[in-house]
């Protein structure tokens, strides 16, 4: 039997988190990933400003199907009174179960403003936005996401942590990487086992590196942390949920799909898309951005390759499919492991002078009051 996750009042069928990743995690592809195997699925990151703007988009960014259930949505914010006001306006309107707020986000256009994995390095505002946000939340959980720090030098996932129990908040999230490292190398599992020692009374749950239901067996054996956070690993492979609870359960058959079942799944992947934009030719453009991570090991010539990133319909992608060995085995390891661009050590982007004291001053605080900008990550 798999185990349940507990965040606060509420619980999750399993102890597998979906982590938000712009322009993937819509609601179409949470259902899709819902559909294969238990678990937690956070919306798409959207800003606290926008929020309470009232910017239509963004609204529509936290939606969730009625099947959706504990709804999470995570929030940026640089601000204590606009994290505030956006959790009050969630809460509300009724439109989230969960709130887990992002202090991870690694992307330069984020942490050059102060936000993201560099804002814990402002102790001091990193726990006004997690108190403030607590408090508004009325009750509803709120977690954080974390990673390491800034780079190997700057580390604050211990003390952001306990800064956040303190404050009660009901769940840690750990991407075991630093900002400065992106997504590039291995994950250091070790620090996901080092804050599951120092986290006393809430659940930590570890990402970074699950690619497979052993992953995710492996990381809860090697770390003791209540639950994973799958990421780049279901990019074009949203069976890896029915892989983790298959492992979760001791079994050691997982799913190997054809290529002809994998255009099944693209298929009702762009049903899904269509629904939820009422627009056949923007949701076919946006399947664009999965189709190499679907067909990734499987043979796919290059004349497919093409029209796969120039479809605008659905009659393009019956097209599309047309041109493919429907037949073609699931390809083992060459279908596997990381998915998407991983680079190398990146020097982070951060504000003029910011790693000069862990205070946040007067002039700096009223810069990040202006700094929530419409960006995605996680």
């Amino acid at each position: 039997m798999i185990q349940q996750l507990r965040l606060g009042p509420l619980l999750a069928p399993a102890p597998v988190v979906l982590s938000p990743m712009a322009g993937v995690t819509n609601l179409p592809f949470r259902l899709l990933c819902r559909s294969f195997g238990p678990g937690l699925f956070i919306s798409e990151m959207v800003t606290a400003r926008a929020l309470v703007e009232g910017r239509a988009e963004t609204w529509r960014l936290v939606r969730h199907d009625p099947s959706e259930q504990p709804r999470s949505v995570q929030l940026y914010a640089t601000d204590p009174a606009s994290a505030a006001a956006a959790v009050n306006l969630l809460v509300q309107r009724d439109a989230a179960d969960h709130i887990d707020l992002n202090f991870g986000c690694p992307v330069p256009k984020v942490t050059r403003r102060g936000g993201g994995a560099a804002l814990p390095w402002k102790l001091d505002l990193f726990g006004q936005i997690v108190a403030r946000a607590v408090d508004a939340a009325a009750g509803r959980p709120v977690s954080v996401k974390l990673r390491l720090g800034i780079d190997a030098e700057h580390l604050t996932f211990i003390e952001a942590a306990l800064k956040a129990e303190s404050l009660g908040v009901a769940a840690v999230l750990l991407h075991a990487r630093t900002a400065a490292e992106h997504y590039s190398g291995q994950a250091h599992w070790q620090a996901i086992a080092q804050l599951k020692r120092e986290i006393k009374s809430i659940p930590v749950l570890g990402n970074g590196d699950i690619f497979s239901g052993v992953d995710a067996v492996n990381m809860l054996a090697q770390t003791g942390c209540d639950g994973v956070v799958v990421g780049r690993g279901c990019q074009g492979r949203p069976w890896l949920f029915a892989d983790i609870a298959a492992s979760l359960g001791g079994q050691t058959t997982w799913v190997q799909p054809t290529l002809g079942q994998v255009c099944q799944i693209i298929r009702h992947h762009a049903g899904l898309l269509v629904d939820f934009l009422a627009d056949e030719r923007r949701a076919l453009v946006q399947l664009r951005g999965h189709m190499a991570w679907y067909f990734k090991g499987y043979p796919v010539g290059s004349a497919a390759r093409l029209a796969a990133h120039q479809i605008e319909s659905l009659a393009d992608l019956e097209r599309l499919f047309g041109l493919l060995d429907l037949d073609a085995p699931y390809p083992g390891n060459r279908a596997e492991g990381p998915r998407g661009r991983r680079g190398g050590v990146k020097t982070p982007t951060l504000p003029d002078g910011w790693l000069d004291s862990r205070q946040i001053s007067p002039v700096w605080a009223a810069k990040l009051a202006k700094a929530e900008l419409a960006v995605s990550g996680g």
